[in-house]
């Protein structure tokens, strides 16, 4: 039995934002369909942290994937990362192994992907300016999605760490015919003349005023995954016309949501398969909500691995 081993930089260059956004499609289709099966995370806590396995299938697809995550909060005093992932692909017909794959970058394209395909489908045409809040892996990755979706020329990125968002804007510098891009000196001044509102923070609290949203302004967030978490003004949620990745799992675990009393008005996957309709017109808000889902993985892990075999990377071992 041969199984192919993907690090990270393999996972990159297997799935280039483009596919992902694809494979994004196509996991939120058959989740809204009914065609996927995700049960609930499953959590093993040990006396140093917490283990999550994240399985899924994707019927019409038949893709097929567990993932295993872990956080354990001492790790950075040992010179290891708090949150480390694993990516498990297995053959559909057979449960066979096929692939493992490094888990955090998966993650962080497959997050930013599902950020794309929320923007292709309720950001303006037109929309150029981004306010980008947050300056981490998952921060980049969204902004690389907006990038790959709609002709994006200029970015204000704003972080509770300055360094972080200056160490961001220089890096985007060297993007080829990347956005101009400066540090915000507010957060009113990232979000007033903003098209798309990215945040990806850690925040207990809004990161922005509503009344500084413009009009027809499109807002993915992506950063509160706990209902104690918010990054988005209740204001703008109730007024946003709102979009999420899973019904249930938002309602349990977005505090954006939960706190506003939200009432959610379609999953990504249901505007995919042309059920619910997207954007209305040029003046409406639209927000999309994303917890996760293992569904994601499962497609993303399957897309890479696709390419990784065609394109010979990996290293693949023989555990016979």
């Amino acid at each position: 039995m041969q199984i192919r081993i993907l690090t990270a930089a393999d996972v990159r260059a297997a799935l280039p934002m483009p596919k992902a956004i694809e494979a994004m499609k196509l996991a939120f289709g058959q989740f809204s369909s009914g065609d996927a099966t995700v049960p609930l995370r499953g959590r093993l806590h040990t006396d140093k942290g917490v283990t999550l396995l994240m399985p899924a299938f994707l019927k019409r697809s038949r893709d097929l994937a567990v993932k295993v995550v872990s956080v354990f909060g001492d790790n950075p005093s040992l010179g290891l990362p708090t949150v480390s992932a694993l990516v498990l692909v297995l053959d559909a017909e057979t449960g066979i192994p096929r692939a493992m794959m490094e888990g955090d970058s998966l993650t962080a394209l497959r997050t930013g992907a599902a950020g794309g395909l929320a923007a292709d489908l309720l950001a303006r045409k037109d929309a150029s300016k981004v306010a980008l809040f947050g300056a981490g892996v998952q921060g980049r990755s969204q902004l690389v999605a907006a990038c790959a979706v709609r002709s994006i020329r200029e970015v204000m990125v704003f972080d509770a760490m300055p360094a972080a968002a200056a160490r961001l804007v220089e890096e985007i510098g060297t993007w080829p015919q990347g956005p101009r891009a400066r540090v915000a000196a507010s957060a009113a001044e990232a979000v007033r003349r903003a098209d798309i509102v990215l945040t990806a923070t850690t925040a207990t609290t809004p990161v922005f005023n509503g009344s500084d949203l413009s009009s027809g302004a499109h807002i993915t967030g992506v950063g509160s995954f706990t209902p104690d978490m918010q990054e988005i003004d209740p204001s703008v949620v109730k007024r946003a016309y709102v979009v999420v990745d899973a019904r249930e799992a938002a309602m349990a675990e977005a505090g954006d949501l939960i706190k506003a009393q939200a009432a959610i008005d379609a999953e990504l996957g249901e505007i995919v398969n042309n059920d619910k309709p997207g954007r209305r017109d040029d003046e409406q808000i639209t927000l999309f909500k994303s917890v996760g889902m293992a569904a994601q993985d499962a497609a993303a892990a399957a897309a890479a691995l696709s390419a990784a075999e065609g394109k010979g990377l990996g290293t693949v071992i023989d555990l016979s």
